[in-house]
């Protein structure tokens, strides 16, 4: 393999394709990602958060306290009240933070930020993590010039006004999409802001020094970093797209980690290599793959048949063949590590009952049926198909895959004409509204296209984002994880993968985020 290496530096191949960004330090971190983010401004953008995680702070943060857990921390704001009735949010912020431009963050600079995300001319990607503010629907829609619910009572504070009472609204403001921006230095910069070094401007531990399109990016630390300079002097990350080449860069040490994600088939590889097997980090991630369930679409109208469906897979099978057993087969609609997470009813492995259902639901002799796939997606989500559609023959299920393009599925989705299809979502904040909100409120059943048209659940579902009694909420959360799961029978949760990472022995306190995603803040990391 090293051959291998040497001889496409030597040719050029690899030195040639990576353009070599300015090293002015000695503790660099080396990492990749396989595709141009395009931006540095978070809120034009909903995949690539390794920038902003580290160039942007938050008024709060959520740190990974433990495999596959976190915890929400004071970040920009060093403390914040929440009123009895749980509508009013008022922030403190700290004195004395600098955003890289030298100007003092101020009250007034977050009022810009959210307001700027809620301004129909920023056309932003994430205004949902405003939705409950009071006022944000009608800015967004163009009906307000202002956001009632936003005010920057004095210099350090900042109230915030919700429409109705939101329990996961602190976990929301740990988002990447909430990082903070200065308004003095973005206003004037318009749909130009994030797309340079020059343009970009955050309070965060690193600063963006270079911007290389479709190569590289440098971020350097921020000696005036509230928190306290960084450890690491500079982070390089470079643009690549193909695993192999990715790999062939690790293992010659040009790169210091090396994500997994990126290469799954390599996990083997590396766990049985003597040289690396003791270089890999690996932990929960908080994350579910599943099989969506479209209720609207015969056989699946029928609750029989969709429990005939759940029986029928055979999901530590899949676990162990296609993610090398690397997770943990998952019951419920949250992912261990979610708060509020308990272990769910198990649901049975069983095609001889989900036979017997079947002919109970009017299909004795079987039953044909197609599952959705998207040609430009990867190839895992065509094999996990493949795989079912040999499962669950056996229980009387004859399945057609039928494939398209992802314009067309996303229209199918929207349109609720969608067959089944998998996929898998990771947190994007630490809160079960995240999840079951997501998929089985009356609007997320509707546009993701399930049709679980439960009224009960649409009900819970809406009194859970109110109550501020936690352990009332979480009670409520596991409750209706029977109803969803085991009583409508709405979906089919698979399992929950661990993120693995290899890394060069030179990095220390590397820690796997608790998220899954492949983003994350290098802040507290260190090389040697």
């Amino acid at each position: 393999m090293l051959n291998k290496v040497k001889f496409l530096m030597a040719t050029g191949l690899v030195t040639l394709a990576l353009a070599s960004p300015t090293l002015a330090a000695d503790h660099v971190l080396r990492i990749a990602y396989q595709e141009d983010p395009k931006t540095v401004d978070v809120q034009m953008t909903q995949d690539f958060y390794t920038l902003p995680l580290n160039v942007y702070d938050r008024l709060i943060e959520a740190e990974t306290s433990g495999p596959g857990q976190s915890k929400l921390v004071p970040g920009l704001a060093e403390s914040w009240e929440v009123s009895e009735d749980g509508k009013t949010y008022t922030f403190h912020l700290r004195k004395g933070v600098l955003f890289h431009n030298g100007e003092e963050l101020t009250a007034d600079d977050v009022v810009y930020t959210f307001d700027r995300m809620l301004d129909p001319k920023t056309k932003a990607l994430s205004t949902d993590i405003l939705d409950f503010v009071d006022g944000a629907r009608e800015r967004l829609d163009g009906t307000a010039t202002t956001v009632r619910g936003l005010q920057a009572v004095d210099k350090y504070t900042v109230k915030i006004v919700l429409r109705d009472p939101y329990a996961a609204f602190t976990a929301l403001m740990a988002a990447p999409a909430a990082s903070i921006y200065n308004r003095k230095f973005t206003e004037p910069l318009g749909d130009q802001y994030g797309l340079t070094p020059e343009t970009t401007n955050g309070t965060g531990p690193f600063k963006l020094t270079e911007y290389n399109l479709n190569d590289n990016q440098v971020l350097e630390a921020n000696d005036q970093y509230y928190r306290g300079r960084p450890k690491l002097d500079q982070i390089i990350i470079r643009v690549v797209a193909d695993s192999e080449t990715l790999r062939l860069l690790f293992e010659s040490d040009e790169l210091d980690v090396f994500d997994v994600d990126y290469a799954p088939t390599q996990l083997p590889y590396f766990t049985s290599s003597d040289q690396w097997k003791g270089q890999v980090r690996a932990g929960p991630r908080v994350g579910m793959y599943y099989y969506h369930i479209n209720q609207a679409l015969k056989p699946f109208d029928d609750v029989r048949v969709r429990k005939a469906f759940q029986m029928a897979i055979n999901r530590e099978e899949i676990l162990q063949k296609n993610f090398y057993g690397k997770g943990m087969v998952e019951n419920g609609v949250m992912p261990r590590g979610l708060t509020c997470y308990a272990a769910a009813t198990p649901i049975e492995y069983n095609p001889g009952k989900a036979k017997q259902l079947l002919a109970e639901a009017g299909y004795p002799d079987g039953v044909d049926i197609k599952l959705a796939q998207v040609s430009s997606w990867s190839s895992k989500w065509s094999d996990m198909n493949q795989i079912i559609q040999a499962q669950i023959k056996e229980a009387g299920f004859n399945v057609q895959i039928n494939t398209m393009d992802e314009s067309a599925y996303l229209a199918s989705r929207k349109a609720g004409t969608v067959d089944n299809y998998t996929q898998n979502w990771s947190a994007d904040f630490n809160d079960p509204d995240n999840f079951f909100y997501t998929f089985f409120s009356k609007s997320g059943t509707a546009v993701r296209g399930y049709n679980n048209n439960d009224t009960e659940v649409f009900a819970a579902l809406d009194k859970a984002r109110s109550m501020t009694n936690p352990e009332e909420r979480c009670a409520l959360y596991q409750k209706m994880t029977d109803r969803i799961v085991q009583e409508d029978a709405a979906w089919v949760p698979m399992f929950s993968l661990d993120h693995a990472y290899v890394v060069q022995p030179r990095v220390k306190n590397f820690v796997v985020p608790w998220n899954g995603w492949s983003d994350m803040s290098y802040y507290k990391m260190e090389v040697e």
